[in-house]
C-alpha cells in the first residue's frame, strides 16, 4: 500500500495536463480579447463606408 501511495507522488503526469490546460486557456482568453477589440474596431469601419454611400447616393 505504502508503494501505491508513493508512485501517486512522483507521477507527474497530471500536473503536465493542468499545466497545458493552463496554457491553452491563456491563450484562449488572449485570442478573444484580440478578436473583440479587431471586431469592434471593424464595425467602426463599416459604419463609415455604409454612411459615406449613403450620403453619396443623396
Amino acid at each position: 500500500m505504502f508503494s501505491f501511495v508513493k508512485s501517486l507522488v512522483r507521477d507527474q503526469s497530471g500536473a503536465t495536463a493542468i499545466e497545458y490546460g493552463l496554457i491553452a486557456a491563456l491563450i484562449a482568453v488572449a485570442a478573444i480579447g484580440g478578436m473583440s477589440s479587431l471586431g469592434t474596431q471593424l464595425a467602426s469601419i463599416f459604419n463609415r463606408v455604409a454612411t459615406t454611400l449613403q450620403n453619396a447616393g443623396t
